[in-house]
């Protein structure tokens, strides 16, 4: 017999059903650079053009590489857009694939106007305040830097400095050991409605996903195969048997797996191209199916051309898909963690997206 639900968990499961999630991207510059102001106009652009729900620190947002004063800026500045924030914690940071890729050990912070989507660059103070009063106390009980790979110890700490900034849950990235564990610990630690993780890079053995399902903290699940449809199919149908939320992250399989059963979705592709996400969710709660085939194909197009290889370069594919869109300036459009992407293949994303 399984678990009840726990009310909050329930509240957030209920509150997210049928939403867009945007996997926002953490605006920076080539070096690293965050600008808060700029982060803030970008997240409101989000939700100005679709996203019902914003999920910050994600996989997408780099919230492994950043650190604390960082991620507490981030967090309280989605908070003021007024729609649910949930927050990537845990996690470690993954390898470059290339030798190429720049590693910015310490990303500052800063709270200038945002930069024109033309040209110039924000230079924010070598020692700037947090955004906020939370947090920087948030920053102070966690440490001036968290530790990325130091596992359930650090994703409890992201976890209570989400809670501290007013998040409305917290999305657990996969992380070696125990993963029920780590559930068990986060719920423990703070009482956040937490959303767990099937990611290709490490999938979940199904009895795992059952006992994490089974948690009352837990108020869905986002699954993240990218081309395992028997095992997105699977994790759906566990997910809605428990009576949790079935939340697609299938940025290649989004169409399929809305009819394999996802009642939410939260994609990296909604980081930049929220229109064209929410154009397929539309159509699918509709009865026009034709009209949901021509908007499938479209983000078809669109996915194909920016989740490929290298994988870890399709955050800098959304950077320029966001700067093309007026989401982001061009100056705070970069990806300093991810891969050396192949010259011209700038202008074959941008044409996918026309």
């Amino acid at each position: 017999m399984s678990t009840p639900i726990d009310p909050r968990a329930a509240r957030l499961r209920d509150r997210l059903r049928g939403a867009l999630v945007a996997a926002a991207l953490t605006p920076m510059t080539r070096a690293g650079e965050v600008d808060l102001d700029v982060a803030e106009a970008y997240f409101r652009r989000l939700v100005a053009t679709g996203a019902d729900a914003l999920a910050v620190l994600a996989h997408t947002g780099r919230g492994p590489f950043l650190p604390t004063d960082v991620r507490a800026g981030l967090i309280a500045r989605a908070r003021r857009t007024g729609v649910p924030v949930i927050v990537g914690i845990g996690g470690t940071p993954p390898p470059a694939t290339t030798g190429d890729a720049a590693q910015p050990s310490a990303p500052r912070v800063g709270a200038q106007p945002a930069a024109t989507a033309t040209g110039g660059t924000v230079q924010p103070p070598a020692t700037a305040a947090p955004a906020t009063a939370a947090a920087g106390a948030a920053a102070r009980r966690v440490g001036e830097r968290r530790k990325p790979g130091a596992g359930e110890q650090a994703a409890v700490a992201d976890a209570r400095a989400a809670a501290e900034l007013g998040a409305d849950g917290v999305l657990v990235f996969p992380s070696p050991g125990d993963r029920v564990a780590l559930h068990e610990a986060v719920w423990a630690a703070t009482g956040l409605p937490m959303i767990a993780f099937d990611l290709y890079t490490t999938p979940c053995p199904p009895a795992t996903l059952r006992r994490i399902l089974d948690l009352p903290g837990v108020a869905g699940l986002k699954t993240a195969l990218l081309s395992d449809a028997m095992g997105c199919q699977e994790t759906i149908a566990l997910t809605r048997e428990a009576g949790r939320l079935a939340i697609t992250g299938e940025d290649r399989m989004f169409g399929p797996s809305l009819l394999w059963g996802a009642q939410a979705a939260l994609v990296g592709i909604a980081a930049a191209s929220v229109e064209t996400t929410a154009a397929v969710m539309r159509a699918f709660e509709g009865d026009d199916l034709r009209g949901f085939e021509k908007a499938s194909a479209r983000l078809d197009r669109l996915a194909a051309a920016t989740f490929t290889a290298p994988m870890e370069g399709y955050v800098q594919r959304m950077f320029w898909l966001a700067a093309a869109e007026g989401l982001i300036p061009g100056s705070h459009a970069c990806d300093p963690y991810g891969p050396a992407l192949p010259e011209g293949e700038h202008a074959g994303v941008l044409a996918a997206a026309s």
